[in-house]
């Protein structure tokens, strides 16, 4: 959803390098935590590895407007794997979007800290509104967009304080266009909002220990 759709070579190597560092400690601290938690869960690995696939096939369909805007499934991410083997996925699926060309190596630590971002506010908006609003498709719906909505925050945040190299566009107008992007990025959440919501609400039925056996109010 929110992917920074910009070549290599957009950053200065010092911005370049500073997300990296940035995502690497974050990565570094989600795989402390697992190790700490022990072993994960055969299920939830398996999870997590269709969740790679699913989202990796989903990554590639792009549609062409403002530099390409798709769907992603970090808030389904989020939520099936929980933050910390989320944030293991998204590395992964940056990675191997880099390797085919969507996306470079050296914007790839940006958008790994947008994925993980949108991964980690999906999780904690779903759980926290366990009690509050009713039925899984609804809370996972509103954690979706939620988590979109802090994603393209985080990309508009990066590239004002990164700056785009070769672009002689004032900040104002810098911003007019991420802020333009980041409205349509919004129309596709709502999208995702729903195609989430159906699957967490259908899980929630025939198998709701995938959710860590939370169900909604009925």
């Amino acid at each position: 959803m929110a992917h920074i759709h910009l070549e290599d070579g957009s950053f200065s190597l010092l911005w370049v390098v500073t997300w990296w560092l940035l995502t690497l400690l974050v990565i570094g601290i989600c795989l402390f935590l697992v190790r700490k938690r022990g072993k994960e869960k055969g299920k939830t690995v398996t999870i997590a590895a269709f969740c790679t696939a699913a989202a990796f096939a989903i990554f590639q369909i792009s549609i062409p407007v403002f530099g390409g805007i798709h769907l992603n499934l970090t808030p389904l991410i989020g939520i099936l794997t929980g933050p910390f083997l989320g944030s293991l996925v998204v590395l992964i699926l940056n990675l191997l979007s880099a390797a085919i060309g969507h996306g470079g190596f050296g914007m790839a630590g940006a958008n790994i800290l947008v994925n993980v971002i949108e991964v980690i506010v999906a999780y904690l908006a779903y759980r926290s509104m366990k009690n509050l609003v009713h039925g899984g498709f609804a809370r996972a719906g509103i954690a979706t967009f939620v988590a979109l909505f802090a994603g393209n925050a985080a990309m508009i945040g990066i590239i004002l304080v990164s700056g785009i190299q070769g672009v002689s566009q004032s900040p104002a107008q810098v911003m007019y266009g991420l802020s333009l992007l980041a409205a349509i990025n919004m129309g596709v959440a709502v999208i995702e909002a729903i195609i989430t919501g159906f699957v967490v609400g259908y899980l929630e039925k025939v198998r709701p220990d995938l959710l860590g056996g939370i169900r909604g109010k009925t």
